[in-house]
């Protein structure tokens, strides 16, 4: 098979859904839930697009519904030629991921060694946003503020200990493989976010709807950090207390937003402002 011009991979027939080739593919949604030890899997040809070009993390092997391999000949070459590439029938492959695939296009991936919070932030440009998350753990939520945080050039993401794992596969999926591509780092137990982002340069701007300062007289900061918690409780009291308070203004009475749209709406608001400060105005966003 060729794609792109050059050789790839040769495509590997399973029949069986026990064949142990294909083990890390198995059971998808429980093994899921307690964890890869190091690896994720990534479904979808658009996510899979991502992780080819990704320079954070690596496909390990595909898996792909016989029926889609001709057609995604293109996607398979971008993909280093040495990587096993399986085919299964449609209800071989249900067998073995343990649900309909419907989409038919799997991977498992390999994730990079992420850096320190303090490494993250030590890389920032001298203009940049990084948005620092807590408590964020629905993963419908944490893939949409990924998905945000690539459209509008996000340098990196801190989690604190409480936030679900970007890179499960629903996270992954929702984000459109934004989380395979944002940079991202973990608290490590008892590290004081607030004076790491503060030695850092970065001034914590914390959402909620409880601030009298208005997101639309913001003027952003040279290294602004974007404070995030759960819907609900919100941010925690000990970080809310010590950062600037913003909020979105809302008709009426009205003052709850999701926290994915809530990450869109400031972080456009951030994008826009860079560009009118930028040289000549009208120019694109910094990049960080």
């Amino acid at each position: 098979m060729r794609g792109g011009g050059r050789a790839v991979s040769v495509i590997i027939a399973v029949t069986d859904p026990l064949d142990p080739r294909i083990a890390p593919f198995r059971e998808v949604r429980d093994r899921d839930i307690v964890g890869r030890r190091g690896g994720f899997i990534a479904e979808g040809e658009v996510v899979l697009n991502v992780l080819a070009r990704s320079r954070l993390h690596r496909a390990r092997a595909l898996l792909i519904s016989q029926a889609r391999i001709e057609r995604l000949s293109a996607l398979i070459g971008a993909f280093p030629s040495d990587l096993p590439v399986y085919s299964a029938g449609q209800g071989v492959m249900d067998a073995i991921v343990g649900f309909p695939i419907h989409r038919g296009v799997l991977a498992v991936g390999r994730r990079a060694a992420g850096p320190s919070a303090e490494a993250l932030l030590a890389s920032s440009p001298p203009r940049a946003v990084v948005l620092a998350l807590f408590g964020v753990s629905n993963h419908d939520n944490m893939g949409g503020i990924f998905r945000n945080a690539a459209a509008f050039g996000v340098h990196g993401v801190l989690l604190d200990g409480a936030c679900c794992d970007p890179l499960y596969r629903k996270a992954i999926r929702v984000s459109v493989g934004a989380a395979l591509t944002v940079p991202f780092a973990k608290l490590a137990p008892g590290e004081d976010a607030i004076d790491l982002l503060t030695r850092h340069g970065f001034s914590a701007l914390a959402l909620t709807p409880s601030a009298t300062a208005s997101l639309a007289q913001l003027a952003p900061p040279k290294r602004a950090a974007v404070l995030l918690g759960a819907e609900g409780p919100g941010l925690p009291a000990a970080v809310l207390g010590r950062a600037r308070a913003i909020a979105i203004p809302m008709a009426g009475a009205f003052d709850s937003l999701n926290v994915a749209t809530t990450s869109g709406i400031v972080l456009h608001h951030l994008a826009m402002a860079r560009r009118e400060d930028a040289p000549g105005g009208g120019g694109s966003p910094d990049r960080a």
